[in-house]
Order: structure tokens, then sequence, then C-alpha cells
């Protein structure tokens, strides 16, 4: 047993040890920067705020070939994610949920002056722990639409275990749209289309697949954004749609540095004990 001694200097050295480790468990924090940007032609495609989360592999909200499930369909009908974020939540309930959204769902960058509550870009700053976060995914509605989205059916790994950054760029294309096909496609009941009621639907009750073509329903009809659908502007593989990573450290913070100075002092002075004792 160590007598009282040994006690005083011992325990200091254990504190010290505790402080390095709790402050180390934070080592992987970093401010992610996600950057939206619709690349889609004049008077193509617009889409609604970006869904997304850092999370640790677990969640899907969709797959392909089966019926949707009311997280998707959430996005997919109304680009809310009223179910989408909760049933997140709930798969990992340490998961780093949010938006990316200014004024409005993103326009083409032809048509984003129209109207000037809509833009084509947008970003936002999230903090997440690399060391428990290292998946992306994201889903976002893509206007006009009655059920289209786009998204990733299977966790997209954003970061190493080091914690390294390994994706900085997310492109889609007009092959990327899914069709929820929850929702009959009706102009009557799209949503971005002046004289529109998304409010009401009709029930497809399909599968989700890829497939923009019933982006044809919507052609020459005037948007919210003041400029007239072309369905033309659309092939599989034009590109529409961008997501850009970029990364920052989180600094450590003073107590941390502090810890470790203090550990290695009083390391040297309990080597210099040992060698008295």
């Amino acid at each position: 047993m160590l007598n009282n001694k040994t006690m005083r200097k011992v325990l200091p050295l254990t504190f010290a040890i505790g402080m390095v480790f709790t402050n180390s468990a934070h080592a992987g924090l970093v401010d992610v920067t996600v950057s939206i940007e619709n690349l889609a032609q004049q008077d193509g495609v617009s889409f609604a705020p970006l869904r997304l989360g850092f999370h640790n592999g677990s969640y899907d909200a969709f797959d392909i070939n089966t019926t949707p499930t009311s997280a998707i369909v959430s996005i997919a009908e109304g680009g809310s994610g009223s179910d989408w974020f909760p049933a997140f939540a709930a798969a990992d309930p340490t998961a780093v949920l949010g938006t990316v959204v200014n004024g409005g769902p993103a326009v083409p960058q032809a048509n984003a002056g129209v109207n000037n509550s809509f833009s084509s870009e947008a970003s936002n700053t999230f903090r997440v722990d690399t060391a428990v976060n290292q998946f992306f995914t994201f889903a976002n509605m893509v206007v006009p639409s009655n059920d289209l989205f786009l998204g990733n059916d299977n966790p997209i790994r954003l970061f190493d275990d080091d914690g390294n950054l390994i994706v900085t760029n997310i492109f889609q294309t007009g092959a990327s749209i899914w069709d929820a096909n929850s929702e009959v496609a009706n102009a009557d009941n799209g949503a971005f289309i002046v004289g529109g009621n998304n409010a009401t639907r009709i029930a497809e009750n399909g599968i989700v697949a890829f497939d923009f073509s019933e982006l044809s329903v919507f052609d020459g009809l005037t948007t919210a954004a003041g400029y007239n659908f072309d369905f033309s502007t659309i092939t599989s593989d034009s590109e529409i749609y961008r997501i850009t990573f970029s990364v920052e450290q989180v600094a450590v913070s003073a107590p941390s540095m502090l810890a470790l100075f203090s550990l290695g002092f009083i390391g040297i002075r309990y080597r210099q004990y040992k060698n008295r004792a």
C-alpha cells in the first residue's frame, strides 16, 4: 500500500493524465463547411434546402427498388425533412444534423437574379467529431416536381480513421435524380410551380427508382422564382448540383496545452523523486 507521502506524489500525476485523456477525446474535432451550388442550365431544375447529417454510418433513409420510407417521402414531397430528421436522430443519437439554405431554394445561376429571395449558392458550417461521425448522408427535393429528390441510399465515407477528409466534392447529374414514386406526377399538385398546390397529392404507392423523366410534366410552366421551366435543359449526363466540403481543425484549448505541460513537468519531478528514494 502507498503511504501518504507517496500518494501526495502520485495523485497529481494521475490527475494530469486524466486531464490529457479527457482533452484527447476531442482531438478529432473539426469545423466542416458544406457549400452547395446549383449547376443546372438556365431555366432548369431548382432544389429545396439541403438536409444533411454527419454520422457513424448506421443511418439509411431509403433503398432503391423498395417502398419509400416516411422519412424520405418528407424530403421528396415537400423538402421539409419533418420525418427525415427524427428518423436520423433515432438511428444515431450522436449524429450532427443540419441544413444548408440561403433565402430559399437554390435556383440555376442564370436565374438567381429573377427573384431576390432565391439563390444558386449557399453554405453552412458544422462542428464534427471525426472519431465518431465519419460518414455523411444528404437529401433534398428537386423542383418543380411532386416527389423527386437527390440523396445517397448508402452512407458516404467522408473521413478516414485519422480524421482526414477523403471526399471534397459530390457531383449530381440528371441521372442522379430519384423518384420516390410516392405521389403521382401532377402539375396542379406540384411544388415550386405558380398555381400549384403542394398540400394536395395523389398517392402512387410505387418504389424508389432513378428517374427524372416526369419533370416533363412541368415543361413550360412558371416557377416560383419567376422563370419558365425548360425540360430540355436536363439530360442524364448534365451536372446539376455540387456539394463541396472544406475542413478547419478546431484549435486545442488552453487547458489542454496546460495539461500536457503539467504532465511533462510532473513526470520529471516524479522521476527525480524515485531516484532519490
